[in-house]
């Protein structure tokens, strides 16, 4: 058997578990799936890859963070920008 050989990851580097459902919102697996993924045959991983896209399509999109930068640039005027009210 060749061990060199990758072993097939659906991970795109976006590793947050969404709490309702306990799914990762960037592959769509559960901590336990991620946890134990190079332990699994690779028919498990075949089989769990072909169930994520439909976790992915349930999960609930989280809404993008406000930053405090972006909360302050709303708060204030932008010095920068002409104001013809006056």
């Amino acid at each position: 058997m060749d061990n060199s050989s990758p072993i097939a990851s659906p991970c795109i580097l976006v590793c947050a578990i969404e709490p309702e459902s306990g799914h990762c919102y960037g592959c769509g697996r559960s901590r336990d799936e991620i946890a134990g993924w190079i332990n699994y045959a690779p028919e498990t991983r075949t089989q769990i890859m072909e169930e994520l896209p439909q976790r992915v399509a349930k999960l609930e999109r989280r809404p993008r963070r406000v930053t405090r930068r972006a909360r302050m640039r709303n708060q204030t005027k932008r010095r920068d920008t002409l104001d013809l009210s006056s």
